[in-house]
């Protein structure tokens, strides 16, 4: 039997990966400290590895496929083929971004003022390439964590961060002068696996059902019962992502609606589908919308 061998990032994505998976219709079992987790798919090898040596792994065929963040494969220069962007993080669905961050009360104001100055970082290469290509001379060092003290004990000037709404920078006194990268999760996949019929057709599989899962994310059905002389106006008030569905009650003059719509809209949409006329709202979670 033919199997992909495919990588699950380590760290912070690591559970929120398993969570979509799940969601997708894999069950991934992770047994104590094991780098192998088992997976409900004979046709899949699962092996956990960190998202910064992840491209690696899949430019050297090591694995098949994978999930890492664009910043990684930037900062190793990978030659791989992203098949897919998935955008999710450990909290939330939107891009991460790789901030340039000075103390609060600096005189710092742009790339520029740190000319001849120590900047700590975890995207070492990365850094360096993107100061020398604007031909401003700095020193980049790496820090293995806790970068923010770096610069607020005055080992360095300015580090080099990723955040995503830049509230822990500003929690450790420090400002964000300039945004370098955004960055968010990708299907990356080893080129000469690309070109294997099956194994593509597989990676096609896992990027289909992962950005349904996370489509599902922010989304609800909803089903109400609607009173026919009333569904005009319940109509106006759905938004849906194709017409809602619309069947009728046996003998009677009640319609049953159904349709798909945005999270963030349910707590004011609710009333006012009751109040033009709606009784028996359900509503009720999604695992894919495709």
């Amino acid at each position: 039997m033919k199997t992909l061998k495919f990588g699950i990032p380590k760290g912070s994505l690591q559970n929120a990966t398993i969570r979509l998976f799940e969601k997708s219709g894999w069950k991934i079992n992770v047994n104590g400290r094991s780098y192998f987790p088992d997976i409900n798919d004979d046709e899949i090898e699962c092996a956990i590895c960190r998202a910064q040596e992840m491209s690696r792994y899949v430019e050297n065929g090591t694995l098949d496929a994978g999930l890492t963040g664009r910043d990684w494969i930037e900062e190793n220069k990978s030659d791989v083929e992203v098949l897919d962007d998935l955008v999710y993080s450990k909290v939330s669905q939107k891009p991460a971004r790789w901030v340039l961050a000075v103390p609060a009360d600096s005189g710092i104001t742009c790339p520029e003022d740190l000319r001849g100055k120590k900047i700590a970082t975890e995207i070492v290469n990365f850094t360096r390439r993107y100061f020398s290509e604007r031909n401003i001379q700095v020193d980049v060092e790496f820090s293995w964590g806790a970068t923010e003290a770096k610069v607020v004990s005055g080992l360095v000037d300015a580090i080099v961060e990723v955040t995503e709404t830049g509230s822990t920078i500003r929690a450790h006194g420090l400002k964000i002068i300039h945004d370098l990268m955004e960055t968010n999760t990708k299907l990356i996949a080893n080129r000469d696996a690309c070109n294997d019929t099956w194994k593509r057709e597989k990676m096609g599989q896992i990027a289909l059902l992962l950005k349904g899962a996370l489509r599902a994310e922010n989304l609800v059905g909803l089903k109400m019962n609607v009173p026919e002389k009333r569904m005009e106006a319940i109509i106006k008030l759905l938004p849906s992502l194709n017409a809602p569905t619309v069947a009728g009650l046996y003998n009677s003059d009640w319609l049953s609606v159904e349709t798909v719509v945005d999270k963030a809209v349910v707590r004011d949409l609710i009333p006012r589908l009751i109040n033009a006329g709606a009784e028996g709202i359900i509503e009720y979670g999604l695992n894919k919308v495709i």
